[in-house]
């Protein structure tokens, strides 16, 4: 009985660290996906329109929100699973 209980809480482990690698690994494919939307949207945001003048701020204030708006969408357009499927099949 107290091998089949150790054979038991090895198996538990190696699960525990496969599932601990995995969410790890998601959420770099995630930061990855960060990382091109906050491109995307530096592009897109880089607008510059005579009736809107650039104050002193603007441009650490743009940075700031593109940084943030690209964390909060990332993971949802399909480059981090796109991702992670593919890298989770070569681990």
């Amino acid at each position: 009985m107290s091998s089949y209980e150790i054979n038991i809480s090895t198996h538990h482990k190696i699960d525990i660290s496969k599932t601990e690698n995995l969410k790890k690994l998601k959420q770099d494919c995630d930061a990855f996906e960060s990382e091109i939307l906050n491109f995307y949207l530096k592009q897109a945001l880089n607008s510059k329109s005579e009736l809107f003048p650039e104050s002193p701020g603007e441009k650490i204030y743009k940075s700031m929100y593109q940084e943030q708006l690209s964390k909060d969408l990332s993971g949802n357009f399909g480059y981090s699973k796109l991702l992670f499927d593919y890298l989770k099949k070569r681990i």
